[in-house]
């Protein structure tokens, strides 16, 4: 996924969408030290998706605490 359709996600959504990313990156891990999978390249590219999506929500969090707090 890229950064702009994380972006487009609801906060909860994208709480959730990273909760599935890690759980589906614990997943694989177990997958290639078991030799079940192939390729390692699929369990960095999960790792840049959870990557991306955490700098979404960092961004969303800083963008609150620097809104001026109303009157």
């Amino acid at each position: 996924m890229k950064a702009d359709e994380f972006r487009a996600l609801t906060d909860q959504e994208l709480v959730n969408h990273i909760d599935d990313l890690k759980r589906s990156l614990l997943q694989m891990r177990i997958q290639l030290h078991s030799g079940q999978l192939s390729g390692s390249s699929q369990v960095r590219e999960l790792r840049r998706d959870i990557a991306r999506a955490l700098t979404v929500q960092n961004e969303r969090r800083q963008a609150v605490a620097a809104a001026p707090a109303g009157k």
